[in-house]
């Protein structure tokens, strides 16, 4: 199994960052640093308890000044880019938060988030002051550099994962709306990508903002119409009638199902955790008009408390002639990822046509072999 994610963070990491903060500022005390952030708690730490660490005890041994500690981290912030280094908007998010430092911090997320994301230290800017911070979200969303802007649309998700919620714009999301606009178009993927899966945040509390926008925007902008279905995939997967519509796909009813016959298997259908199985399934499309289907298989994953939980995967999306037969397979491997661990069980795997269950199969997971 990969090692987890936190243990990037290894002593050797540490020593090697210390030395470039003391080569910046010659007062920093290294080995009492190292000590501090590796104390008895450091081997129970997750990912984020450990970047908080470095963070809070790095601002122990810079200056006691926060726009003179900023400059040190400013003096070798270019060397220190990537995932990693989330700890330097962490930093600006325990020691920054005071209204005297307001002008100092927005400065300095917006310098440190073309090296590692802002988007989660700004988070606490917007619980705090709402308004002021989505004005200055606006100032983002036109800047020149494709990591500011985009931190102007991943910052105010409502829902980003691994970042605190945002239950203000869970109830209301209007305040968003006008930074979505301006990046609507945004020539970077990297940006599209960010405000779609805000609006995907969005629909889940607010699917009918989210398809009026899909219906305001649809057709203005190849970018733009790219970010609205992406934006509306899972309300596609739920067979929103709506959304179903607006991108042109099928629509069953009781008179007309779009899928007349259907079937799924397993091979093997008995196997252990860091196996393989394919899936191969087959459907009778009804006769009439071509017709746009969606086409993915779910797996309802047993979660460590036996409960389940459903991840989709797409098989096709396309369109058909009417009265066609469909087949194919996929190989699914079910093995220990950083997302998703696996468990023991049934696990229950679906065939969704256009949001519908089709067919249905079962899988016996079984331990991983010593």
């Amino acid at each position: 199994m990969a090692e987890p994610l936190k243990d990037m963070y290894d002593e050797a990491f540490l020593r090697q960052f210390a030395d470039k903060v003391l080569a910046a500022y010659p007062s920093f005390a290294k080995e009492a640093f190292v000590t501090e952030v590796m104390n008895e708690e450091w081997n129970e730490l997750a990912l984020k308890g450990r970047i908080r660490q470095i963070s809070t005890v790095l601002g122990r041994h810079l200056p006691a000044n926060y726009g003179d500690a900023l400059a040190v981290l400013y003096a070798i912030c270019e060397e220190c880019s990537g995932f990693p280094y989330l700890f330097f908007p962490d930093f600006v998010e325990v020691y920054g938060g005071a209204e005297e430092h307001w002008e100092l911090s927005m400065q300095a997320l917006e310098r440190f988030t073309p090296k590692s994301s802002a988007e989660f230290a700004v988070r606490v800017f917007l619980l705090r002051d709402p308004e002021r911070m989505m004005k200055q979200m606006l100032t983002w969303a036109s800047d020149p550099n494709e990591h500011v802007r985009r931190l102007a649309s991943e910052g105010c998700r409502p829902r980003l994962p691994w970042g605190q919620a945002l239950p203000v714009f869970k109830k209301d999301p209007s305040p968003l709306l006008p930074v979505l606009e301006l990046l609507k178009a945004d020539p970077s993927l990297y940006v599209r990508k960010s405000v779609a899966n805000n609006l995907n945040d969005i629909a889940k509390d607010h699917p009918d903002v989210v398809l009026g926008i899909a219906r305001r925007w649809q057709g203005q902008d190849p970018y733009t119409d790219w970010i609205i279905r992406h934006a509306c995939r899972n309300l596609v997967r739920q067979a929103h009638p709506e959304a179903l519509a607006i991108f042109g796909y099928a629509m069953s009813d009781d008179s007309t199902p779009i899928v007349t016959s259907a079937d799924l298997q397993a091979r093997p259908s008995i196997l252990a955790i860091g196996d393989s199985c394919r899936l191969e399934y087959a459907l009778q499309i009804q006769e009439g008009e071509p017709m746009h289907l969606r086409i993915e298989y779910g797996i309802d994953f047993v979660k460590s408390g036996g409960k389940t939980s459903r991840k989709l995967f797409l098989l096709s999306d396309k369109t058909v002639p009417g009265g066609s037969k469909l087949s194919g397979s996929r190989v699914h491997r079910f093995a220990d990822l950083s997302t998703r661990r696996h468990y023991v069980g049934e696990h229950r795997i679906v065939l969704m046509v256009n949001g519908i269950e089709t067919a249905s199969t079962v899988i016996d997971l079984r331990p991983q072999a010593e």
